[in-house]
């Protein structure tokens, strides 16, 4: 009797072997990968830390205030569902704003806009970093749109209310929490003076 169960259980052992490494496998992809995400976003935290004072950051570079078509540089929701705020763009890490053949890239260190939240004082605080790259440039040197902290940018096509062409963005609230998402372009927590 014992002989005829350890030969069941060896016959079986390559499919408790192989059932094991799938279901290793299906725990250990998403925990990677949302690892991954969460140690970019301690880069981009550990990066742009120093931009809580907006000397600073226009010191780095972010010295481009953008407006949109109207003029108006606190972006908020037409729809009502909130704001971003006033972007800041350093304009050396998004090279093909300016030349059409210039290499896009993205990396969660350097945010290509710094997004701040405008006080009732007039100071303006970081509340989220924004990454870009225009369409035709991405698409060019990559097979997929970019992506960061696993998620994947959303599309702007032309004719957006900034006059820019086709582009690629994604905000990362990490320096004021968005009650709607990490990731998402509107936070109701923030608004724009009338």
């Amino acid at each position: 009797m014992h002989a005829l169960i350890t030969r069941r259980l060896a016959s079986r052992w390559p499919m408790l072997v192989a059932g094991a490494v799938v279901a290793l496998t299906v725990l250990i992809v998403p925990v990677a990968a949302a690892a991954d995400g969460q140690s970019e976003l301690s880069a981009a935290r550990a990066a742009t830390a120093r931009f809580h004072s907006l000397d600073a950051a226009q010191a780095a570079g972010y010295v481009g205030l953008v407006a949109d078509l109207q003029g108006i540089t606190c972006i908020a929701d037409p729809g009502g569902s909130g704001a971003m705020g006033v972007h800041y763009l350093d304009p050396s890490l998004a090279p093909e704003l300016f030349d059409p053949n210039a290499v896009s890239s993205v990396d969660a260190a350097t945010p290509e806009l710094l997004v701040y939240a405008p006080g009732p004082d007039g100071n303006q605080r970081l509340v989220a970093l924004e990454y870009l790259a225009i369409k035709s440039s991405w698409d060019a040197t990559h097979a997929a749109p970019p992506s960061l902290f696993g998620q994947t940018f959303s599309t702007t096509p032309a004719g957006n209310r900034f006059g820019l062409p086709d582009f690629y963005s994604l905000h990362a609230w990490i320096w004021d929490p968005n009650p709607t998402d990490l990731f998402a372009p509107w936070n109701p927590r923030v608004s724009c003076p009338s």
